[in-house]
């Protein structure tokens, strides 16, 4: 399989997970403001990883875990939006990519600070 189309099918899949995550679980989620920031997929789409941000850090493993205990029913209402002949298996993991940047922006104000 083609680089371009694995892209192409990671593009689809976040659309869609986003969409499933805020519409059907958006009751059962534990509270706090989430988005999928980005989706690998494996060269064979047999599955996937799923990085999802948290507004509220401390709640992060929490949702993650949730996530990763119904993925069973995210992959399969996954499966009737999107025509692939294998829907992939999906792993939730936590993207700390903006809080790494939260922290690397607080250290160079610090360093730009007078002393």
């Amino acid at each position: 399989m083609s680089v371009a189309r694995a892209e192409r099918v990671a593009g689809l899949l976040r659309r869609e997970l986003a969409d499933i995550v805020q519409h059907e679980f958006e009751y059962d989620i534990p509270r706090g403001l989430i988005s999928i920031t980005d989706v690998e997929v494996a060269r064979d789409l047999s599955h996937c990883k799923v990085y999802v941000a948290v507004l509220e850090i401390e709640q992060a493993p929490e949702i993650v875990a949730f996530l990763n205990e119904h993925a069973g029913q995210v992959r399969h209402e996954l499966g009737k939006r999107i025509r692939l002949r294998l829907t992939p298996s999906l792993k939730f993991l936590h993207d700390t990519s903006s809080e790494t940047g939260q922290r690397i922006e607080q250290l160079l104000a610090a360093s730009r600070k007078p002393r």
